[in-house]
């Protein structure tokens, strides 16, 4: 199969004509060196952002650790203020108890001697 191309007049002739540039433009590429270079600087600048972004977790991690061990020292110290709560609360009971005021207080008479 041929294939036809179509030359208009104007392209046909190879002399100056008017309103057009006669320049021919040759595609510009990149050298290997700075494919390179661009290719370093790309795995710079992510592994940068891997980095930050890691160090940002740890930051999270310590913090959630603080935060954690701030609970746990304030749920110790509410089961001893539970308990110290109950001591108190009997102890206020038996002093108010009918059973408790009729009591004699407790006396030593003597120690057992073999």
């Amino acid at each position: 199969m041929i294939s036809q191309t179509y030359v208009s007049r104007r392209e046909a002739s190879l002399g100056f004509v008017r309103n057009r540039n006669i320049v021919r433009h040759s595609k510009r590429s990149l050298g290997s060196i700075s494919q390179i270079v661009i290719v370093g600087m790309l795995t710079l600048v992510f592994g940068l952002i891997y980095v930050v972004e890691g160090t940002k977790a740890t930051s999270f991690d310590y913090t959630i650790s603080a935060v954690e061990s701030e609970i746990t020292e304030m749920t110790v110290r509410r089961d001893d203020l539970a308990v110290e709560k109950a001591r108190l609360t009997s102890i206020a009971a038996a002093k108010n108890s009918t059973v408790a005021a009729n009591m004699q207080d407790a006396t030593v008479t003597g120690y057992a001697t073999e």
